[in-house]
């Protein structure tokens, strides 16, 4: 999953990695890099919301069999 991640989002994700691994207490970033992570995390929240409503549009198809077998 992690290749599929915008670049901003992995150099992020590798920096918790790193904060955890060194028990850093701060983890700080430029403005730039924090308007990048935005932008990312807000590309991602839109595709989610994309994703259910077009899973929310699928009609639900219930197949129901019925045997008379026994009767």
């Amino acid at each position: 999953m992690e290749q599929q991640l915008s670049l901003h989002l992995r150099k992020f994700n590798d920096r918790v990695k790193v904060l955890n691994q060194t028990n850093a207490r701060d983890l700080v970033l430029s403005a730039a890099e924090a308007r990048q992570l935005q932008a990312d995390i807000f590309d991602l929240l839109t595709q989610i919301q994309a994703l259910a409503e077009v899973k929310s549009a699928e009609p639900e198809v219930i197949a129901v069999q019925v045997k008379g077998a026994g009767f």
